[in-house]
């Protein structure tokens, strides 16, 4: 039987989009490798029935209140979540969340499996392209998710943005099979999208031509215009750099001193990975993608939270931390962000 005499109710964790494109690619796939496309439907079997587990849990809002009189009694997620330290979050998150967590890195290793099972065959261009797109959506779904967390559980800003944070958390929580970075932080989507199509060239180490791209690739320019705004301050232009770079703040003060010395207008990817001693594995994606930009945020909130911790200098956080905790102490949403508010708001710290 193919795929499209299959009924869409099985599939009700994919919108329809995602669920014509799977079928697709798996008629594919049956048509030239049917063992791999067996082992597909399994993973589409297993994804399924973590999706049922999910659909069929409790809301949290529910499940929260059903608590009773415990040590927690009166005290709301959101003012528990505002309050949990990182170290601990990891006990204190409601069971339907970690499971669509779980869920999450589920579907991201689904269409990659479709992705490698198309690679060999010669499918459509198209067809591949729409397949690394969805993974792509997934991935900052989830990247975007470690992002809030990292501002609920950041010490240093108010109760105000945490409690943003928190909500936006809830939202994803709670909706987990119905929405997607799109709908709950269109502003990261479009910037992280625009990044992944972006391989930066250094040249002159000014950014001129990286921020250029990156402009011209973002459907929506919020994200760029926060750090055109008067209020900005050095050590966010320095993260909106490593963003814009794909390096380390202390990565690229080092090539910009080695132009210095060597009086050199200029220096090319090979003779940056030569001089920061990086090996080809651990340099720059060529292929840039979804995972990429993954990759590359982790490391950038690696090093900003060391510099937060001993002082260094440098960003202390990471370029999206610093937009999307400026829009929620203006009082935006992370899907409609007042951009006006945030510089106004950066104009008074």
């Amino acid at each position: 039987m193919t795929m499209e005499a299959a009924p869409s109710a099985p599939w009700f964790f994919f919108d329809r989009a995602e669920q014509d494109l799977v079928r697709r690619a798996l008629d594919e796939v049956s048509a030239r490798a049917p063992e791999q496309a067996s082992m597909l439907r399994a993973n589409l079997a297993r994804l399924r029935g973590i999706a049922e587990t999910i659909r069929d849990s409790p809301s949290i809002a529910r499940s929260w209140h059903a608590r009773g009189q415990n040590e927690f009694s009166g005290e709301s997620l959101i003012d528990l979540l505002c309050r949990v330290p990182d170290y601990d979050l990891d006990l204190h998150v409601p069971t339907k969340a970690v499971v669509g967590q779980a869920y999450l890195i589920a579907k991201i290793n689904f269409f990659k499996a479709l992705g490698y099972a198309l690679e060999p065959l010669d499918a459509p261009v198209a067809l591949s392209q729409a397949i690394e797109q969805e993974l792509g959506q997934s991935i900052y779904s989830k990247l975007a998710e470690e992002l809030f967390v990292s501002i609920v559980t950041d010490a240093a800003v108010s109760h105000d943005v945490k409690a943003g944070a928190a909500r936006a958390l809830f939202r994803i929580w709670e909706e987990r099979l119905k929405i997607e970075v799109d709908e709950f932080a269109p502003i990261l989507e479009s910037v992280w999208r625009a990044r992944a199509r972006v391989l930066p060239v250094l040249g002159t180490m000014l950014g001129t031509q990286e921020a250029f791209r990156l402009f011209s690739e973002a459907r929506d320019h919020r994200f760029l215009d926060y750090f055109g705004g008067d209020g900005v301050d050095q050590e966010q232009l320095l993260a909106f750099e490593e963003l814009l770079f794909g390096l380390s703040h202390e990565e690229i003060v080092r090539l910009r001193e080695h132009m210095r010395e060597s009086v050199a207008s200029c220096v090319t990817l090979e003779q940056a990975r030569a001089l920061l001693g990086r090996a080809k594995p651990s340099w720059m994606s060529q292929s840039q993608g979804a995972q990429a930009l993954y990759s590359s945020y982790k490391k950038r909130r690696v090093k900003a939270l060391y510099r937060a911790l001993t002082g260094t200098p440098g960003p202390k956080k990471t370029a999206e931390e610093y937009v999307m905790i400026a829009m929620l102490a203006a009082g935006g949403t992370p899907s409609m962000p007042p951009i006006k508010a945030e510089r106004s708001a950066s104009k008074t710290k």
